[in-house]
């Protein structure tokens, strides 16, 4: 869904929203902006990005790669008509649409006109969700299992490579820039990875005769992207009571 749908894995914690934390266990030297919890809300945009024309450029080349996974994940959607699909490419996009916030921010220099893109980004998210939210129950009501699950599977490994190359772009951009913004985006890209890859295991989970699967990890990505909504929601309320 915004700069901006998880817990990950191991040593990876993250909330999202206005108080919006990673943490990341390091061993030997990092520089300051690894040394503290990062800080990273959907549909705002930190300081230190929008001062940085580099930080423009790595930000949109991620968000570039995303909306192109997004794209072809669409394709495949269509094919197959997987709900689990749906909701990861849903999710996905509206990461991707974090860049209108950050265009408005970098090009307008205006924080209203910021917050005003961030509750649109918020608004988009919260209908999508809700598109893949009804589209799964609807699958539960009247089960069809997915087809061309070999082309789902390959949808799901599209995501995962998309979210690790954003997160390179991001992490490498944040360390030279030392901007705890970037830091954090790159990491919460390398936990929605781990999102695409239920993709593939609703594909496999399928394939040996359990398609119920599909919907129930639809509705599991679905609650995920419905909790970033509220988070952001607050976020961008919070900010607005700011100023």
């Amino acid at each position: 869904m915004s700069a901006t749908l998880y817990e990950a894995l191991g040593g990876l914690r993250h909330r999202h929203g206005g108080g919006l934390v990673h943490e990341h266990p390091h061993d030997g030297p990092h520089s300051h902006a690894q040394a503290h919890s990062h800080r990273h809300s959907h549909g705002l945009v930190d300081d230190s990005i929008k001062r940085s024309r580099s930080g423009l450029r790595a930000v949109l080349a991620s968000l570039a790669v995303l909306g192109v996974a997004a794209a072809l994940q669409a394709l495949i959607f269509v094919l197959s008509g997987s709900v689990a699909l749906l909701a990861d490419l849903i999710h996905n996009a509206g990461d991707a649409l974090t860049a209108v916030p950050l265009g408005a921010a970098f090009l307008l220099r205006s924080e209203r006109a910021e917050r005003t893109a961030g509750l649109f980004v918020v608004a988009a998210i919260f209908v999508s969700a809700c598109v893949a939210g009804i589209e799964a129950i609807a699958r539960l009501i009247h089960p069809d299992a997915p087809s061309h699950l070999w082309a789902l599977a390959l949808a799901g490994a599209i995501g995962y490579a998309g979210n690790l190359v954003a997160a390179r772009v991001r992490l490498g951009a944040g360390r030279r820039l030392d901007s705890p913004a970037l830091i954090a985006d790159g990491h919460h890209a390398r936990a929605d990875a781990y999102v695409s890859l239920a993709v593939i295991a609703s594909a496999a989970v399928v394939a040996v005769g359990l398609p119920i699967a599909d919907p129930l990890i639809g509705l599991a990505i679905t609650v995920v992207i419905l909790r970033i909504t509220w988070q952001s929601w607050r976020t961008v309320r919070g900010h607005e009571h700011a100023h």
